[in-house]
């Protein structure tokens, strides 16, 4: 890269956000070594004298950043490639002198396979060159593969090779005065030996997936190239808004099978490609919900189903803004955590994803898990993300025995739900029926800060409304008159999921009966059968864990709210000694 100009300066306006910053952190003359991660497997907009082009990152770094360099190379484990015939006959000269003096036949052999024989044949090369004033550029793919993540006591002696040279590249002076750039490219940061990432020397750049006028920009190109099949009710308006999270090669891959294969492209069939494409692309780490319910389905806790109605008004009116960073949705089991929170989804509009267990067995995997899907999330705002047993799901700070893999990914959550520039964009939802378990750092104000406490139907009219509400999510007939008063008397104390499944068992009964609809018999003869699970110590312990934690006292039945608060934290701790000593013995 020149030196800077006013030339220069209209050359860096032409380039996307992280190549800018890389350019600037260039011309510093602070940075030689460059880590690129992120979306570093996308189409990347190549803006030249004939047009605007979309190219790997490759072609990007080669043609955009070091079209001017005299020597281009590209190494991964796969072996060495260079940007021209010119920079190949060079390398093979150097090569030649490098056998003559060492006593080797690299030339006629070709370069070793380990990449720290090859860093140090690249070594040698690049000091040569350096010195006769060349101008070099060099791309290192896949470099989780040539450094990987991990303790410095258990790496290879193949890899502690491959840091040390990189290091030492990172702090050379002759590198930083010469016009050399060296580029590493690796999908996920986290995969990379924090050697590198954490070196001073070495400047760090997140590429994103692509923003909506990015999108935008990329489909009319594509859509002027090949139109979209008539019959086809995707605008390129409409089809960059619901492309959000996907990359270039995604969205093109998706117009190129409606054209060749000349099939019309809706609104449903590109709903269900980004939702196989984003789950593929988060390795089943998010699955899509799609809720055919609103928040008019659920009965009771008409509080708590209040307050999300005014978040979802909110959020339609775009008054991110005033908007919680998340929710804890707690409460005992069978009281509709997970059926609230996919309502509130089917209320807004927004996508909704569950974040599924992102954890695994082999080092550096996991933070690698949740790098990417943090990064999806981030590209598809505005998005709901729900967090299912969460207690157990995020974990806490403790590191005792996984070499601080714990410790590192709940500072990536916590980090990420902490942001307030995804306020309104990225709403979390926590559920738990034990949120005493979850750690405060997560619960706080400024993350999941809206607790939100559900409980079992209390009165005639909440269990009547609940079990209409039930009726219509299952879709059964509605009761006479008779036979609600008939299940009112007799349904006792059965919670949301208990009256779900006496309703299941009676539709069975009556459908294998032939008859038109349930009716009384049917009601009483599941009723008597039911036994609803029976664990007294455990419930009333996350009735009072949730009345402690539910930050508005509208949300609380009438008897928790003018109990003394002390008495409910002495009353809890005797439940959970009694439940701990009973599942001891």
């Amino acid at each position: 890269m020149p030196v800077s100009s006013p030339k220069t300066e209209t050359y860096l306006d032409a380039l996307p956000a992280w190549a800018r910053e890389l350019s600037e952190k260039y011309y510093s003359r602070s940075y030689a070594l460059f880590l690129l991660s992120g979306n570093v497997r996308d189409l990347v907009q190549l803006r030249g004298a004939e047009g605007t082009d979309f190219v790997p990152i490759e072609d990007f770094l080669f043609n955009a950043l070091f079209g001017q360099r005299d020597l281009v190379l590209h190494y991964d484990r796969g072996g060495l490639s260079f940007g021209s015939s010119d920079s190949q006959a060079d390398f093979r000269r150097a090569l030649e002198g490098y056998d003559s003096f060492h006593g080797t036949n690299y030339a006629q052999g070709g370069v070793p396979r380990s990449p720290d024989a090859v860093l140090n044949l690249l070594d040698n090369y690049l000091r040569l060159r350096i010195a006769d004033g060349r101008k070099i550029g060099l791309v290192i793919d896949f470099a989780e593969t040539i450094v990987p993540a991990g303790d410095m006591s258990s790496m290879s002696a193949e890899d502690r090779n491959s840091l040390v040279i990189l290091k030492r590249w990172a702090r050379n002076p002759a590198f930083l005065n010469a016009d050399v750039t060296i580029c590493l490219v690796s999908e996920n940061q986290i995969e990379v030996n924090q050697g590198i990432v954490q070196q001073p020397g070495v400047a760090s750049l997140s590429i994103p997936l692509p923003e909506y006028s990015e999108r935008l920009d990329f489909i009319r190109v594509q859509l002027k190239k090949q139109p979209l099949p008539a019959g086809s009710d995707v605008s390129d308006e409409s089809l960059a808004k619901l492309g959000a999270g996907l990359k270039r090669v995604q969205l093109q891959s998706l117009i190129s099978h409606a054209v060749q294969n000349r099939q019309p492209l809706t609104m449903k069939a590109l709903t269900e490609h980004k939702k196989e494409l984003i789950e593929g692309e988060s390795g089943g780490l998010l699955e899509f919900v799609q809720s055919r319910f609103d928040l008019s389905f659920v009965a009771g806790n008409e509080q708590a189903k209040r307050k999300l109605q005014d978040a979802a008004a909110a959020i339609r009116a775009g008054n991110t803004d005033v908007l919680p960073m998340g929710y804890v949705i707690c409460g005992p089991v069978g009281t509709g955590k997970t059926f609230i929170t996919t309502c509130f989804a089917g209320e807004i509009g927004i996508p909704a994803v569950t974040l599924k267990n992102f954890r695994s067995m082999w080092q550096g995997v996991t933070e690698g898990n949740l790098e990417r899907v943090l990064n999806l999330l981030k590209a598809m705002c505005p998005i709901a993300v729900i967090v299912d047993e969460a207690d157990a799901q995020l974990g806490d700070r403790s590191s005792s025995g996984d070499s601080g893999v714990s410790n590192r990914v709940f500072a990536q959550i916590a980090q990420f739900m902490g942001n307030t520039e995804l306020r309104g964009k990225v709403i979390w939802f926590l559920l738990t029926c034990r949120p005493d378990l979850l750690p405060v750092d997560l619960k706080r104000q400024g993350r999941a800060e809206e607790h939100i406490a559900l409980f079992y139907p209390d009165t005639t009219e909440e269990r009547l409304a609940l079990l209409r509400a039930m009726q219509r999510k299952i879709g059964m007939l509605p009761f006479s008159a008779d036979v609600e008063t008939f299940f009112i008397q007799h349904s006792g104390s059965l919670s949301g999921a208990d009256i779900e499944a006496v309703l299941v068992r009676s539709h069975m009964r009556s459908s294998l009966q032939h008859k038109a609809a349930v009716d009384a018999e049917d009601l009483k003869a599941a009723l008597e059968d039911f036994i609803p699970p029976s664990y007294p110590t455990e419930i009333d312990l996350q009735n009072l864990v949730a009345v402690l934690e539910c930050t508005s006292k509208g949300l609380l039945p009438k008897q928790y709210r003018d109990i003394e608060r002390g008495d409910l934290i002495r009353r809890a701790n005797e439940l959970l000694a009694l439940s701990r000593s009973t599942s001891g013995g």
